[in-house]
């Protein structure tokens, strides 16, 4: 396995083993020899990378002049709040920074690998797991929080008499969920990545550019995907109307 090693995974298991041992001891997984794997180092890449352009973007803020990367960001805000809106109506402001996070999140990830010294950490399973149950996790605390304990009745049907026959649809419903989110992110992007690699070892010229647009395309399609479903589901549980 250590031939696939990315470089900067080779060197935090030739430096930081014992740092990535330590973080698995303390979820209660067994160590490893090299404990640090690409899918990971490429997720805290991305956390980093996200943190320090809006931190940077925050010492540049300006009402009067604003800079480029400023209105790109307002850009991106207004096309996030427009598809809220449309899902959720004047109530999803709230929830804006949910969806803004985890689609630029789902974004980076999936273009960071056209730069060939990385790799798309959404081309791992357990990332996009952990983007799912995020997602699955959020919208139900959600529900929750706006309508309480009647909550519980999105679960239940139409009409109270078919409440046992509609709450267990509705449980594997939402418990398909996160595998569909899962399943969608990870296929589409291992595909990409794996279709965009194979041209890159058989030539250097036009024909891994045009696959490489392509995956380019598939990475931002399935972003926003992840997204509107992500504003579906809140959008549902949400909801006060039965």
């Amino acid at each position: 396995m250590q031939e696939s090693e990315l470089w900067i995974t080779r060197i935090f298991n030739d430096h930081f083993g014992d740092l990535g041992n330590a973080a698995l001891r303390l979820v209660g997984m067994q160590t490893q020899a090299r404990p640090w794997a690409n899918y990971i180092l490429m997720e805290i890449l991305v956390v980093t990378l996200l943190m320090a352009v809006f931190a940077f973007l925050r010492t540049r803020l300006s009402v009067t002049n604003p800079g480029k990367l400023q209105h790109t960001c307002e850009l991106f805000y207004q096309f996030v709040s427009g598809q809220a809106e449309d899902q959720l109506g004047h109530a999803a402001k709230p929830y804006l920074t949910y969806f803004g996070t985890i689609f630029i999140f789902i974004l980076v990830s999936n273009l960071i690998g056209l730069v060939p010294i990385f790799e798309s950490p959404t081309m791992n399973a357990p990332v996009t797991l952990g983007c799912a149950m995020a997602t699955f996790a959020y919208y139900n605390v959600m529900g929750i929080s706006a309508n309480g304990f009647k909550y519980i009745l999105q679960f239940m049907g139409p009409k109270w008499w078919l409440a046992f026959l509609m709450f267990p649809i509705e449980i594997v419903s939402h418990l398909a969920r996160p595998l569909s989110l899962t399943i969608r992110l990870y296929a589409n992007m291992f595909a990409g990545e794996q279709v965009t690699l194979v041209f890159l070892g058989l030539t250097y010229l036009a024909v891994p550019v045009v696959f490489m647009g392509l995956h380019m395309f598939v990475g931002v399609v399935q972003a926003y995907i992840f997204m509107l479903l992500t504003m579906s589901y809140v959008g549902a549980s949400v909801s006060h109307g039965h």
